[in-house]
């Protein structure tokens, strides 16, 4: 017995703090959408993960009229995960999906490739993302890809909001000190959070009485000072530039696209944020070494890149990829 969608993809947008799924028509047409939590397989494992998502299957299919079952619902899945980071991690969960029956096929990836999907007309680019990290990824329509652990410092990355965020603590205290050379992120840092000094944040920090989240806002700060000049930021900020470029062209060059024309797509928070003295920064470099790359910040939804990747393996034409965007489009200016 065929699927209750025949053609249909089953895509979901995994990340650690929020989930997003889209049930999706031969065509391309919407059929229903649901969103919940993060993703954490890490933390409960494979299947646990995975189960977590079935109330959001049902929801989306509840919204198509139709309910999951002993059929399946699509014929394609496709999942883009965070956390999805080691073949073997992509191997556990594509089993995982399997064994739930809810599609005759299953794709899983990492979530970056929802990511560079969303932002290119076909299966052809490279895409890093930074937000709370970095990562980055790189496809071709054969099938070819380039991708990173994504581990840390432990598999040699560097970047991201929170470690910008560190960096700014660690560059303030050091000026603090004497250690380091002098920052105003010593007196922006503290009056972010509304307090006297650096040792009263670092304390409350310590304490507990400021939440570990809130570290992260340091990254906001740091751009605010970069901006106004202060060299120590505007380091951090060229050093960051160099990661992403770092990691792009390593996989414009894996897959032998470092000479050709390709769009590299930038996402993730801190890159959407609009940040010039970083974008700028970042366009100059990857022009230095693939001159003939074309930045693109996206900021579409990375459930529809993921979705587009279940249209790519069901070999829907492409009235079907512009009928899936125009779905998820922001509405006109007025």
């Amino acid at each position: 017995m065929g699927a209750l969608v025949p053609g249909g993809v089953l895509a979901f947008d995994a990340g650690n703090s929020k989930t997003d799924v889209a049930l999706v028509a031969a065509d391309g047409a919407v059929l229903g959408t649901a969103r919940g939590g993060g993703f954490e397989p890490q933390r409960i494992g494979a299947a646990a993960a995975v189960d977590g998502l079935q109330p959001l299957v049902r929801a989306a299919a509840a919204a198509a009229g139709l309910r999951v079952g002993d059929v399946p619902l699509v014929q394609q899945i496709s999942a883009c995960l965070a956390n999805a980071d080691l073949p073997i991690e992509v191997e556990r969960l594509t089993a995982v999906f399997e064994d739930r029956g809810w599609a005759e096929s299953v794709y899983v990836t990492n979530d970056t490739f929802a990511l560079l999907r969303s932002g290119v007309d076909e299966p052809r680019g490279v895409a890093v993302v930074c937000g709370a990290g970095i990562n980055c990824s790189g496809m071709l329509p054969d099938g070819r890809t380039a991708r990173f652990p994504a581990l840390g410092k432990l598999t040699g990355d560097w970047g991201g909001g929170a470690q910008l965020a560190e960096e700014a603590f660690w560059s303030a205290s050091r000026a603090d000190d004497g250690r380091g050379p002098a920052t105003a992120l010593l007196t922006a840092l503290p009056m972010h959070y509304g307090m006297e000094s650096l040792t009263a944040v670092i304390e409350a920090f310590h304490f507990g009485e400021l939440p570990a989240e809130r570290q992260l806002e340091a990254a906001p700060v740091l751009f605010q000072v970069a901006a106004d000049g202060d060299v120590v930021a505007l380091g951090i900020i060229q050093q960051q530039a160099e990661e992403i470029v770092a990691m792009a062209s390593s996989a414009l060059r894996r897959l032998d696209l470092l000479g050709e024309r390709v769009t590299v797509v930038l996402g993730g928070g801190v890159l959407t944020a609009g940040h010039s003295i970083l974008l700028d920064r970042v366009t100059k470099l990857l022009a230095d070494v693939a001159p003939k790359a074309i930045p693109r910040v996206v900021d579409i939804p990375p459930v529809v890149g993921a979705a587009l990747l279940g249209l790519d393996h069901t070999a829907a034409g492409t009235s079907a990829q512009e009928r899936l965007r125009a779905a998820f489009a922001p509405p006109p200016a007025a």
